[in-house]
Formats: C-alpha cells, sequence, structure tokens
C-alpha cells in the first residue's frame, strides 16, 4: 500500500510557528511589563514632585507668613519711637527717611500672591537692614535720653547751687547792709558841752548876759562834736528850737523846713548848719538865734540832730525878775 505524503502535515514547520508566536507573546509580555513599569514609574514620578511641589508652596508660604511677623514686629518698634522721634527729629530725619523707604519695597515685596524665593530672600535682607536701622534709633534715642537725663540732673544741681548762692549773697547783703547801718550808727556824731547863753545887745554893740525875756536879743548856743571813725567830709546839722510852747520857733535869719529823723518821723527844724568833718578831731559848733518876734518867758529847748539821730539836747529858761520885770 502506498503512502500519501500530502496528507501528513509537516510536523517541523507547525513547531517552528509555535515558537515564534511564543517569542511574540514573551517580548509583548515583557514590553507590556515594561510600560507598566514606565507608566508606575511616571506616576511615582509625578506625585512625587506634585508632592515635593506642594511642600515648596507650604514652605515659600510659612517663609512669607515668618516675614510679615518680622516685619509687623519691626513696625510694632518703629511706632514704638514715635512719640521720641518727634522730639529727636532734626537727630534722626536722615533715618527716618531710609525707613520709609525700605518699608515701601517690603510691603510691595510681602503683599504679591506668587512670590518667588528671590523675592523672600530680598525681603529677608531689607527686614534685617530695616531692623538694624532701628536698633541704631533705639541706641541713639537711648543715648540721647540718658543725655537729657544727666542735663536735667545737671541743671537740678545748678538750681540748687544757684538757690544756694543766692542765699548766701542774700544772707551776705543783710550782713553788709546791717554792718552798713553799724558803720552808719556808729559814723553818727556826738553833741558834747552843749552850752546856751542868752545876751542882751546894748545900742553900743556890747553883749550882757541875761535871763530876763525882756532884755533877751538872742541865744547863742555853742557845742563840740566828737566821732573817732568819721571821714573826712562834711556833714548837716539840724536844730530844733522848741519855744516855751513847745512848738518849733521861727528864726530872723533862717527859714524853717522839714527834715527826716530815724525814730520821729519828719521834724520841723529851726536852723540847717552845715559842718566840714574832720576824723578824731573835736570840732566846737557855735550859732545864734533869735525869734521873729520876742522872747518870752519860759523853758527853751534846744535838739541838735545829725543823720537821722538825736545827737545831743539842751534846755534854757528865761524868767522876769524884779517888780517891773
Amino acid at each position: 500500500m502506498e503512502i500519501n505524503q500530502t496528507n501528513i502535515p509537516p510536523i517541523q514547520e507547525n513547531e517552528s510557528k509555535k515558537d515564534y508566536r511564543n517569542i511574540i507573546i514573551v517580548c509583548l509580555s515583557v514590553a507590556l511589563l515594561a510600560t507598566l513599569g514606565y507608566l508606575i514609574a511616571v506616576k511615582t514620578s509625578t506625585k512625587k514632585t506634585i508632592q515635593e511641589q506642594r511642600f515648596e508652596l507650604i514652605e515659600v508660604n510659612n517663609q512669607k507668613s515668618e516675614l510679615q511677623l518680622s516685619f509687623d514686629e519691626s513696625l510694632a518698634r518703629l511706632d514704638s519711637l514715635g512719640s521720641v522721634t518727634d522730639n529727636l527729629k532734626v537727630e534722626l530725619d536722615e533715618k527716618k527717611s531710609e525707613i520709609t523707604n525700605a518699608k515701601a519695597e517690603i510691603r510691595k515685596i510681602l503683599n504679591k500672591k506668587n512670590i518667588t524665593e528671590a523675592e523672600l530672600a530680598k525681603a529677608k535682607k531689607l527686614i534685617s537692614s530695616l531692623n538694624e536701622k532701628i536698633n541704631g534709633m533705639e541706641e541713639q534715642i537711648a543715648q540721647l535720653t540718658d543725655d537729657n537725663r544727666k542735663l536735667e540732673h545737671d541743671n537740678a544741681v545748678l538750681t540748687i547751687d544757684k538757690e544756694k548762692l543766692n542765699n548766701e549773697l542774700s544772707s551776705t547783703n543783710n550782713e553788709k547792709k546791717e554792718l552798713q547801718k553799724q558803720v552808719d550808727v556808729a559814723s553818727t556824731l556826738h553833741a558834747s558841752n552843749i552850752n546856751i547863753t542868752a545876751f542882751n545887745v546894748k545900742k553900743s554893740g556890747k553883749e550882757v548876759i541875761s535871763s530876763n525875756p525882756n532884755r533877751v536879743d538872742k541865744m547863742v548856743v555853742s557845742f563840740d562834736l566828737s566821732n573817732r571813725i568819721i571821714k573826712t567830709g562834711s556833714t548837716d546839722l539840724y536844730i530844733v528850737i522848741l519855744g516855751p510852747d513847745n512848738k518849733p520857733i521861727a528864726t530872723k535869719n533862717n527859714l524853717p523846713g522839714t527834715f527826716s529823723t530815724r525814730e520821729e518821723g519828719n521834724k520841723t527844724f529851726t536852723a540847717k548848719v552845715p559842718v566840714e568833718l574832720e576824723p578824731s578831731k573835736t570840732k566846737n559848733i557855735s550859732f545864734s538865734f533869735a525869734p521873729e518876734g520876742n522872747f518870752i518867758e519860759g523853758e527853751y529847748k534846744i535838739e541838735i540832730y545829725q543823720n537821722g539821730f538825736l545827737i545831743g539836747q539842751g534846755k534854757k529858761p528865761l524868767k522876769k525878775s524884779g517888780i517891773f520885770g
């Protein structure tokens, strides 16, 4: 029996095709796995990138918040200096101008929505510079405040010293015035050996002593002046002559006037006698007076004043005698 070769399948060829398909499947599987791995890797990488970007954004926002907080603190410090800087405007105007510019630039950066790291770094640097300027202002203000306190203390000390000097000067002036008063009082003259003589002047010019008022034409007053500490110069003596009625009398040759005394106020004088003084020497003074009218019976009083003080006084009685006076 003859075998038909065409009906027998080629075993070798089928096996080759099978192997080829397996290879393709393997290749596709590998490619699929590779694609899946790639996709997984890409997804993982993308997720990581998104996560990193999220972290970076959070970090940027945190930095921005920190810078804003730092800036706010700087502004608060600056505001606290406001009342002081007004009083120290001349010294701090230049720094205030720089600070104003820095504040404007920092605000401009921090107000941005999408702020970059470079801008954050710039803002940080500006805030640091701002704080340095504020520190400088605080130090300068502290120094000026300390100087002002020292000045106020020195002024207070000077005021106390001035008051002390004024008190000492016042005390010295009072002592000086008291000393001058003592010297003034001590330099007042003293009248002694007061003698009052009444004279009757004859037609011949001869003067005869008399105590009868009807025969008295004038009275002569003489006395000695002395003072060991008196200075060379001139002074005025005020003579007060009181009649029997105890009233100042006016004389024929002298116009009456008033003068001031130390204890009795103003008084009316009968005569004003100028005297030249010599230190440590006794000087004799003599003057005469006659009333505008006639002498009358009674007692005449003589008061001598110099430097406002009563320095001497005397009395002279006139009395009628005999049957016809």
